[in-house]
């Protein structure tokens, strides 16, 4: 591990989190959402989380744990680790109260045509919304944070993935915000919030893991990241990718994500 890389981690994650305010700024500044580049955005941030999950995370993580518990036992707890992180993800969408599920596709137009009554209503969903996904944020800080203090290249392409998924979080927690005050100051600043949980994770994760890392913890943590990423990629990103646009897009952006990726750890590596 380098302990170089951990401003570099916390770089990354505060990124990641601030790109929510970026679905913000669309929201106010914009008065037509670009569907077809949302949806071929979203297909290639699936495409990278799935492509570094099993190609990359994965793979170090058996690597890693067979060397430290053995061949037979490294492989059960790389396998359990990795359905376990996909159990944990589950669980916190599970609590999410489904009429307030922010992972559903909203287009910059509805800020344009607000309802007249209900605004306390609205308010009250777009905070709500706002602590949601800076809930859904924690982990995905956690997995930033622990892939670039081992691997910075593997933290960067995690980091470009969640902060090109968080955009349309921003504007999930912007829109009805903005329609309940009419204060773009207001809309932006919980759109932003609601992203800093991303760094808050990778602090949560630096003061908890930082002492008890060693290469078994990495292979355990590295299955469980993979897992979280997939169960969002297949969850949250290709639906809502989908939602914005034509199921060809998404696909696409996809196979662009898989392909950069691929490129880019060969001429890393």
């Amino acid at each position: 591990m380098q302990f170089s890389n951990i401003g570099i981690a916390i770089i990354l994650t505060v990124l990641a989190g601030l790109s929510t305010g970026i679905g913000g700024l669309i929201v106010i500044t914009f008065e037509k959402t670009n569907t077809k580049l949302l949806s071929v955005a979203l297909g290639f941030s699936a495409g990278v989380m799935i492509y570094v999950s099993f190609v990359e995370l994965f793979y170090e993580s058996r690597q890693l744990l067979t060397a430290n518990l053995g061949e037979a036992t490294g492989t059960w707890i790389n396998v359990i680790s990795f359905f376990g992180g996909m159990l944990f993800i589950a669980i916190i969408d599970k609590l999410v109260p489904s009429y307030e599920n922010p992972h559903e596709a909203h287009m910059v137009e509805e800020a344009s045509s607000c309802p007249s009554d209900g605004s306390q209503k609205l308010l009250r969903v777009g905070l709500v919304t706002a602590l949601i996904i800076a809930i859904h944020n924690f982990p995905e800080g956690m997995a930033t944070f622990v892939s670039t203090i081992q691997q910075p290249s593997l933290g960067v392409a995690i980091a470009i993935a969640v902060a090109i998924h968080n955009i349309p979080e921003g504007m999930s927690v912007a829109i009805p915000v903005f329609c309940a005050t009419g204060d773009r100051r207001k809309a932006l600043r919980w759109s932003l919030f609601s992203g800093m949980a991303e760094p808050v994770g990778a602090i949560v994760a630096y003061l908890l893991l930082l002492p008890i890392l060693n290469d078994t913890v990495f292979g355990i943590l590295f299955a469980a990241i993979a897992g979280i990423m997939v169960f969002i990629s297949f969850d949250e990103l290709l639906p809502t990718a989908r939602e914005y646009g034509e199921h060809h897009l998404s696909i696409y952006g996809l196979i662009g994500g898989m392909l950069l990726m691929s490129i880019s750890l060969v001429l890393i590596g």
